[in-house]
């Protein structure tokens, strides 16, 4: 059914860019990314990471590579996984250099901080040549020197200013293939220095709020952030910073966008927060399913209800749905009241339900796909 996949907002209209096989900006959808914390010469443990997100639904993965060893053993982790990989370096240009050999998509890296133009443009022209993309990355907590000195403090406008002079410098050497960040911890300096840049270039933005904190309040303060500027249809990829288990980023990531409808990409549960009308456990039902199907990817819309009052309108809405009653819950098919459980059944025969759903969909999605 997927009555809720279409989103009122008017995204802005950015510059395509490719990282990897992953387009950026223009019509493609929003990606959602995250970043190792392995130490990257562990080259066993930073892989098994990147699959973890990958399987969480990761589009692109940055790996930090702050020295040469680390850039041999970028090498051999590019060789190990399929995502496309961004390589964060600072300063070194040479760093930068190897591993745009080695098979980098992207380079997060600040062209005014790598130093003399021979260096800078011996980076550009491997990036150039090898059609690897660049992420100019402003942070408020290195801010060059002049910057802190003539606004005292990070502001939007330090953000932008700082941002404009990595641009020009990229301009120069006529590169536009790349796409830019601007953050803060700070959610209304972020969201002012986005609003600023996003009407004086067309390159994609990726958007975060930068050192957001642990799990909990660093997923509202990401979500309001970036909850305001996807709102103003500003955002091309984003990453969620948290400091948790980085599948978490991921998770977070998908459940901003399918909030605002901008993307569809696994289980978007509605759920009641419970109330003493409630049939069945709800809170403990809706842990269980969301613990198990933890791994589909397939876009499906699934509303789990603890009674009669508000499970019916929800319901007829969803692929699937559970209304509790009594003595029996009722299960709906596609907005139809279809058959009635039990208590004591209801997880483990909604999740059969689910997974069939999904099984029919894929099918009938690449039955589709062969026919174009």
């Amino acid at each position: 059914m997927n009555k809720r996949t279409e989103s009122p907002i008017k995204r802005r209209v950015s510059r395509k860019i490719w990282v990897g096989n992953v387009p950026i900006g223009g019509d493609a959808p929003i990606a959602v990314q995250s970043m190792t914390n392995t130490d990257t010469e562990d080259v066993n443990a930073t892989v098994g990471q990147i699959e973890a997100l990958v399987h969480a639904g990761a589009d692109l993965v940055r790996v930090s590579v702050p020295s040469m060893d680390a850039a041999e053993a970028f090498g051999k982790i590019r060789a190990r996984v399929s995502v496309p990989l961004i390589a964060d370096i600072h300063f070194d240009h040479k760093i930068a250099l190897r591993v745009a050999e080695l098979g980098v998509d992207c380079l997060r890296i600040n062209p005014g901080n790598i130093g003399r133009d021979d260096r800078v443009r011996a980076v550009i022209d491997a990036a150039r040549d090898r059609n690897i993309a660049i992420r100019i990355g402003v942070n408020a907590g290195s801010l060059e020197k002049s910057l802190q000195r003539k606004y005292g403090e990070p502001t939007a406008e330090a953000l932008v200013e700082s941002a404009m002079r990595h641009i020009d410098i990229l301009d120069r050497m006529d590169f536009q293939n790349f796409k830019l960040s601007l953050k803060a911890s700070d959610v209304f300096m972020t969201v002012a220095a986005y609003r600023l840049i996003a009407k004086q270039i067309d390159q994609p933005l990726h958007l975060g709020i930068t050192e957001a904190g642990g799990l909990r309040s660093g997923t509202v303060k990401s979500s309001i952030g970036l909850g305001m500027l996807l709102m103003d249809g500003i955002g091309d990829t984003l990453r969620v910073s948290l400091a948790a288990d980085p599948v978490e980023e991921i998770k977070v990531g998908f459940d901003i966008l399918k909030s605002l409808r901008l993307r569809n990409k696994g289980i978007n549960f509605i759920a009641c927060p419970s109330c003493s009308r409630q049939n069945f456990d709800v809170i403990s039902t809706l842990n269980e399913l969301e613990s198990r199907l933890d791994n589909v990817l397939t876009p499906l819309d699934v509303a789990v209800i603890g009674c009669i009052v508000n499970g019916p309108g929800e319901a007829k809405e969803v692929d699937l749905g559970i209304t509790g009653g009594s003595p029996s819950n009722l299960i709906y098919v596609d907005g139809k009241a279809d058959h009635k459980i039990d208590n004591g059944q209801l997880v483990d025969h909604f999740e059969r339900l689910i997974r069939q759903k999904i099984a029919d969909k894929e099918k009938f999605d690449s039955t589709i796909i062969a026919k174009i």
